[in-house]
């Protein structure tokens, strides 16, 4: 079967939003649109309750794939949209999904305060650790409106064009994956990357001790010019794709959160090397998974 983009559903507000930004992104690749729905068979007492009504829970839950294709097939015109329902452990089947055809696993995130930020849960946390695709994080209220700049008039509009794409650069272990992620997917918008680096001073100086007050400044032109060697390779690559740099000394995480404001989507990576209790997001991507404002991809690399 041809490469898919895969979708977790379950009837939330959430992942509809992840459907109709997978529904977006298959359209932007040439790509079918997976819709698959997991089925989690109740524990015997709860399964043995009487229950309300003629229809039962699963029967209710086997609507769901199949009428959120049909909304999508009408919305999207000419989108293959496949829908099939999984019984098992929800983060077990999206991983198997992923792992068979997806070029992408799309999940929801559910949406809090301004300052709580967005709620990752506990199966969308799992499956981002162990995917080895990668996977977009897509809030509840996600619209097409919101990746793309306001009109004249300043009302949101899908007919303008996308924000910029933010990639979190680490000058210190660029992977060639999450670059050519964030690149193809700015060139597909036809919009352009901002590259986010973000530096932090050696604790000596933090504390007062650097004896020479324009160190900083040094230490800014260096991270600077690493920024730029960095991306050197990735402009050559993709000369469509204007590239703005942002690198400054803050969080990484706080810088990159920020830039979501004004970004389409936000690409940062995450390890797959083997650590001592088990598979890891990383704080910077487990941070920003849970406060940008825009999608997220999460890249796995080595």
């Amino acid at each position: 079967m041809s490469r898919t983009i895969t979708v977790g559903l379950d009837g939330s507000s959430e992942s509809r939003a992840a459907a109709e930004w997978a529904a977006r992104e298959a359209r932007l690749r040439g790509l079918p649109l997976r819709l698959v729905h997991v089925w989690e068979p109740a524990p015997a007492p709860m399964a043995q309750a009487p229950l309300l009504g003629a229809e039962t829970q699963q029967q209710w839950t086997e609507r769901i794939p199949h009428e959120t294709a049909e909304g999508l097939r009408l919305r999207h015109p000419g989108l293959e949209v496949v829908a099939e329902q999984r019984d098992g452990s929800p983060g077990e089947m999206l991983l198997a999904a992923a792992a068979e055809e997806a070029e992408l696993l799309v999940l929801g995130s559910r949406g809090l305060s301004g300052i709580g930020g967005f709620l990752v849960g506990s199966v969308g946390l799992a499956v981002v650790a162990h995917a080895e695709r990668p996977v977009v994080l897509v809030r509840a209220g996600e619209q097409a409106a919101d990746e793309h700049e306001t009109d004249p008039a300043g009302i949101p509009s899908a007919a303008t064009p996308y924000r910029p794409v933010v990639l979190g650069v680490d000058t210190a272990d660029p992977d060639e994956a999450v670059f050519a992620f964030a690149f193809e997917e700015a060139a597909r918008r036809e919009t352009a990357v901002r590259a986010v680096h973000a530096w932090t001073m050696p604790p000596y100086y933090v504390y007062g001790l650097a004896a020479d007050p324009a160190f900083g400044a040094e230490i800014a032109k260096q991270e600077n010019a690493a920024l730029s060697e960095v991306l050197r390779p990735w402009r050559q690559k993709y000369p469509s794709v204007e590239v703005v740099e942002d690198c400054g000394g803050a969080s990484a995480s706080v810088h990159l959160v920020a830039a979501s404001r004004e970004a389409s989507l936000v690409v940062v990576g995450r390890r797959t090397r083997p650590a001592p209790f088990g598979p890891r997001i990383g704080p910077v991507t487990h941070a920003v998974l849970h406060h940008a404002t825009a999608p997220v991809a999460v890249v796995p690399h080595d």
